[in-house]
């Protein structure tokens, strides 16, 4: 697949994704690769990327920073993330002039995506409201690939679905509307959910609660997805008030570092990670989850839960996967499948 091929293929999943903007941009992209303009001097280098190193992404994100930070004056206002309108061909001229005056300064930003995606921690929260009583203590709950640890407070989180059910404090800060469909019996209620641990790692991990930080991860938000920004927003607020820690570490080192505690579950959570993983580290990965798995009690339960891509159709490609241990007790099994940002999930 050439560079131009690889972009277009990302603009087909944004128009999938609901996101004209990207999907008119990535087409614009991918013929001036063709014409090499001045998209091919600015990715010269990078034009090898594939599948999740993103090229298309990592330009989008690049440009979208400078928009974000007032450093593209001519550009912002076809941005809706500050206020602007999309237009296609005027958008497409802006963005192809920023390109042309400052190739060194986009091309600074062509760093690996950082996203968190807020809207999977609706499978995070739907899998703890899976777990059997047995597992059900106060919570010790490890993330890899954490990015900025948006996703580690799950208790913080209110779900809701189309039908009127609904988990989670219903003052949360962040509500995550019509998020679960389908088979909705599994999702037992647990009122008293207490996470008393909130770690997490990333080889580059992101501070949300600086303003840099903020703006990495509004900058691999899509700008023409209000609800995906809403989502953001409230995040970014509950990461200021609730404390939680991401190390920057590889991921099998924090699963080695992991133990067990009695009187508490140890989750390990991880959302569409394993594709980033070298092989012999989601090896060492799924080796400390078997040793957990084995040493679990009933005092000490372990709890791994995967947000991770096992294609099931166009609109469903990611899955959710269950493996628990207490004791002789054991819980294996997929749960639903969810979309691309996380929701909806469809449990079942």
């Amino acid at each position: 697949m050439t560079p131009s091929e690889a972009v277009r293929q990302q603009g087909a999943a944004c128009a999938a994704l609901d996101s004209p903007m990207y999907a008119a941009l990535c087409a614009r992209i991918a013929d001036d690769l063709d014409a090499g303009g001045p998209v091919a001097a600015v990715v010269a280098g990078h034009g090898h990327l594939r599948g999740p190193d993103a090229l298309a992404l990592r330009l989008l994100g690049a440009v979208h920073r400078l928009v974000l930070e007032r450093r593209a004056g001519g550009l912002a206002v076809f941005y809706p993330s500050v206020g602007g309108t999309w237009e296609d061909e005027a958008g497409w001229a802006a963005f192809r002039d920023l390109l042309e005056a400052e190739p060194d300064t986009v091309a600074a930003g062509l760093d690996l995506p950082q996203t968190n995606e807020v809207g999977r921690v609706a499978a995070l929260l739907g899998g703890l409201l899976h777990l059997p009583d047995a597992c059900r203590r106060p919570l010790r709950l490890h993330e890899i690939g954490a990015s900025g640890g948006l996703l580690l407070r799950p208790d913080h989180v209110r779900c809701t679905s189309p039908d009127g059910f609904a988990a989670g404090p219903a003052d949360a800060a962040l509500v995550l509307a019509d998020a679960w469909t389908g088979r909705l019996a599994g999702l037992r209620p647990w009122p008293d959910l207490e996470v008393v641990e909130r770690r997490g790692c990333d080889l580059a991990p992101v501070d949300p609660t600086t303003t840099a930080g903020r703006t990495t991860l509004a900058a691999y938000t899509w700008p023409d997805q209000p609800e995906r920004w809403e989502r953001l927003r409230a995040a970014l607020a509950l990461a200021a008030a609730v404390p939680a820690t991401v190390e920057a570490a590889d991921a099998a080192d924090l699963a080695d570092d992991i133990e067990l505690v009695d009187g508490t579950t140890t989750v390990l959570w991880h959302a569409v990670v394993e594709q980033y993983l070298p092989a012999q580290t989601a090896a060492r990965v799924e080796r400390r989850v078997a040793e957990l798995l084995e040493a679990a009690t009933p005092d000490a339960p372990f709890v791994h839960l995967a947000l991770e891509p096992r294609r099931r159709g166009d609109d469903r490609p990611l899955t959710v996967t269950l493996r628990a241990a207490w004791g002789a007790g054991r819980d294996h099994r997929d749960l639903g499948t969810a979309a691309p940002h996380g929701v909806p999930v469809r449990w079942g």
